[in-house]
């Protein structure tokens, strides 16, 4: 409680509960349509985004977005055409993105330091400006997530029927792109640009192990999200350990926890299934 007390911890609660959030309110979509691995490769880009920043001493959030933007959309682009498969154009992205990063940031001044607040994420830095950007790409995110969503869904179940029943597929399929690039950007201050990608596909993992429907899984998701940041955020600071991978960490042993919960429910609906029905003889009136 006295660590809550201090303005940065604040800060860095807000922040890591707003991350937590949005994540997964892109991350069931992303899952749905089995792209659990794009924000791996947006958050390549996004570092030489960073890069970019540092290097022109602009702000590397702000250049970290618009590269992110840019590849996002150019790997949907590419995907569209069909020249070239999905896994080969995120491929192009992880490494371009990389190269790019680790060069514009090794030519930048205090390159190591940067480099590792970047990769690892560095959520006790936060400054207050940092929390308005958060909060308001964090609000378009989930905004958008939740207002879309019958439309998202259609597309991410059956991108053809989407097609044959009018929705503008392109257009939604920038839409995810273009958000994807922002929940990534926005989440390398929390987890770090390693392990954005899990706070996106763990939390809905989770969630898919114990619901059944997409409105549910994506409302388990977003607590589960929620949650494992606060609570990653707080015991880092108790165990003085990184906030980024204390919350995948967190993450990860829900995972664990909603499996094998899951496992042992099924099982016993199975068994309940299973079992034959039985019912007693009618009681018999003997009339004198």
């Amino acid at each position: 409680m006295e660590l809550l007390a201090l303005p940065f911890m604040q800060r860095a609660l807000i922040a890591a509960l707003i991350i937590g959030l949005a994540a997964p309110a892109l991350g069931v979509y992303l899952v749905q349509r089995r792209l659990s691995l794009i924000g791996d490769g947006i958050g390549h880009v996004a570092l030489t985004g960073v890069g970019v920043g540092l290097l022109t001493g602009t702000s590397p959030v702000l250049t970290a977005v618009l590269v992110s933007i840019v590849g996002a959309v150019g790997v949907e682009l590419i995907r569209e055409r069909g020249r070239t498969s999905g896994d080969l154009a995120l491929a192009l992205l992880f490494y371009g993105g990389i190269a790019g990063g680790v060069l514009l940031v090794g030519l930048s001044d205090d390159s190591s330091t940067s480099l590792m607040q970047y990769l690892f994420g560095s959520l006790l830095t936060t400054s207050a400006q940092d929390l308005w950007v958060i909060g308001g790409l964090g609000a378009l995110v989930v905004t958008a997530m939740l207002v879309f969503r019958p439309a998202l869904f259609a597309l991410c179940n059956d991108e053809e029927y989407a097609k044959v029943s009018g929705l503008p597929v392109r257009t939604l399929n920038i839409l995810l792109a273009v958000t994807t690039a922002l929940t990534v950007t926005i989440a390398m201050r929390t987890v770090g640009l390693l392990l954005v990608s899990a706070l996106m596909v763990v939390p809905i993992a989770a969630a898919q192990q114990v619901t059944r429907g997409f409105r549910s899984t994506m409302t388990l998701g977003m607590l589960i999200g929620v949650g494992a940041a606060g609570g990653g955020v707080l015991l880092s600071a108790e165990a003085d350990t990184a906030p980024g991978a204390t919350t995948v960490l967190l993450a990860l042993a829900v995972f664990v926890a909603t499996a094998v919960g899951g496992s042992a429910l099924r099982r016993l609906r199975q068994r309940r299934a299973d079992a034959p029905v039985t019912s007693e003889p009618p009681d018999v009136v003997l009339h004198v």
